[in-house]
């Protein structure tokens, strides 16, 4: 499957799951700040993209929680440590962190969370089954 076609099945995905409309969701689109994505619709979209690809995600798998409590040694003074870096590196490896690491604050982790990552994500998931 071509990350294209990945893409077409994400964004159909999204539009279903976020009743968002189909001109609105790009590669870039932030999942909260674009899409108005809350908490619970990432439950949804992690099942709805199970069933979509045939895959298994594993819970903070595709969103990384444990990075997001504040009282974390991942996170300081309301910014993301060296160690919240490596950690996120680590865990979200087919997200661009390249942006987020000049400015690592909390409230900028959800722009981490992109149509974009989510297409690269299930791609490394199909390849890897």
């Amino acid at each position: 499957m071509t990350k294209e076609e990945i893409f077409d099945k994400v964004k159909a995905t999204l539009v279903d799951s976020l009743n968002v409309d189909d001109a609105e969701v790009t590669p870039k689109s932030t999942l909260q700040g674009d899409l108005n994505a809350e908490s619970i619709d990432f439950l949804d979209i992690v099942f709805r993209l199970e069933r979509e690809f045939g895959i298994k995600i594993d819970r903070g798998e595709l969103f990384p929680e444990s990075i997001f409590q504040s009282d974390s040694e991942f996170v300081k003074d309301g910014k993301v440590t060296e160690k919240g870096i490596e950690e996120l590196k680590a865990k979200m490896p087919f997200a661009d962190l390249s942006d987020f690491i000049k400015n690592p604050t909390l409230e900028a982790i959800s722009n981490l969370f992109t149509v974009e990552s989510i297409v690269n994500f299930i791609d490394m998931k199909l390849k890897a089954k």
